[in-house]
């Protein structure tokens, strides 16, 4: 027997945060731009919270007008952080921007116009990786489903809470964590241990607390995962004891700090570079998010149990310099052949990347904080970068990058 252990955050812990500022901000550049620009923008944004203060750094490309601190305090509302007694408050705190254009140096390699290829070449050199598994119907892995599972019902509850009492018991910092047994096959078997610490209103005991979560939050999540509830897990609920002090105010926030909760919980390699705040062009990102996608149709198309995809990219050079795969011994194909298919049947470079996934077109942009009209409540369904940095960039089916209606192309 061996134990995993995945962890997530809610929207409302430090990085996370800065995560979707940084992507709300992309969204907000890229629907801005004038009619059929969007593929000359370029943005490599980072955020850093601390209390009281927000510091938007990068460079960005665009032909098109955002007002960035308007973008910035309305997704830290947005994430519930609305009052100076809860540590941070978008409507007061400061909003500093340091904005620059991008490097004339990283253009000459990345525009199609200026490329030795003529293509459109990759934003960054490095490796990307891809997984899935059949452990869950999203072909995620069962510790961080389940982690992410928490954070979302966290936010859940704490919007039910403050709609019915007018206003709030927990607040928007929270942290999961879920460890899983896994039997000699490899294959998931109990549920052992499950951390979940939630800041909360100091007027709050600890015991209301713990029971808060426990019934609320931690008991409705497990009961969705009965067939791995083998006898009671162990439940750790703000084991400091205290959690009133939290978000900004208690942690540091900056832009990328995430990203194992971001990907795979730590089931699967992970390359070297964040996703949030940058766009399709860096391969960082969109390289991250094909490996996903032909991960995952590899495994829908039965080719094996358990498949992660590395690619790896030079930067300005459009075509990737290598396309691994690994299954783990689950495979029903040789995996040298599995590559070959996935040669033949995807456009790798940044452009095809983009092409294929849609990416410059995110069919939600307006539900992004700042491009909503006041008081108007997000539209179901669509995907939008601000979507992305809320609850992990997979596992998640508006996304496109999780589509596996074409995964029979891999078939021969």
């Amino acid at each position: 027997m061996r134990i995993y252990t995945s962890e997530s955050v809610s929207v409302g812990h430090p990085d996370k945060l800065s995560d979707q500022i940084s992507d709300a901000l992309l969204d907000a550049f890229l629907a801005n731009e004038p009619e059929g620009q969007a593929g000359n923008t370029r943005v490599a944004i980072e955020t850093l919270l601390t209390r009281g203060l927000a510091v938007v750094a990068g460079e960005v490309r665009t032909e098109g007008y955002v007002d960035v601190a308007h973008v910035v305090r309305k997704t830290i509302a947005e994430t519930g952080y609305t009052h100076t007694d809860y540590g941070f408050d978008g409507s007061t705190c400061g909003v500093m921007v340091a904005i620059q254009e991008q490097s004339a140096d990283i253009a000459l390699g990345v525009d199609a116009s200026t490329n030795a290829e003529n293509k459109v070449g990759a934003g960054d050199q490095g490796m990307m990786f891809g997984y899935a598994t059949r452990e869950t119907p999203e072909l995620m892995p069962l510790p961080l489903s389940i982690a992410h599972a928490l954070t979302r019902r966290s936010a859940e509850v704490r919007q039910e809470i403050e709609a019915k009492d007018k206003g709030p018991l927990l607040l928007p910092d929270a942290k999961s964590q879920v460890s899983v047994e896994y039997d000699e096959n490899g294959r998931p078997d109990r549920i052992n241990t499950v951390v979940l610490s939630h800041q909360h209103v100091d007027s709050l005991e600890l015991s209301e607390v713990q029971a808060m979560v426990r019934d609320r939050i931690i008991r409705p999540v497990l009961e969705q995962y009965g067939e791995y509830l083998k006898g009671d897990p162990i439940l750790h609920i703000n084991p400091t004891g205290k959690f009133v002090i939290g978000g900004p105010q208690g942690d540091t926030g900056v832009t990328g700090r995430k990203i194992i909760v971001d990907t795979y919980g730590g089931m699967a390699p992970h390359g070297g570079g964040a996703f949030s705040g940058k766009d399709p062009t860096k391969v960082d990102r969109s390289a991250a998010y094909v490996a996903r996608y032909i991960a995952k149709n590899i495994v829908a198309a039965g080719l094996a149990e358990r498949a992660v995809v590395q690619l790896a990219y030079a930067i300005g050079v459009a075509e990737p310099v290598a396309v691994n795969i690994e299954t783990f011994g689950t495979h029903t194909v040789d995996p040298d052949l599995i590559a070959t298919r996935v040669r033949q049947n995807y456009d790798l470079t940044p452009s095809g990347i983009i092409e294929l996934l849609g990416l410059l077109r995110p069919t939600a942009l307006a539900q992004s904080p700042g491009l909503r009209k006041a008081g108007a409540a997000p539209e179901l369904g669509g995907w939008n970068y601000h979507m992305t940095a809320r609850n992990g960039h997979f596992g998640h089916s508006p996304f496109p990058w999780e589509d596996t209606t074409q995964s029979s192309r891999l078939l021969a």
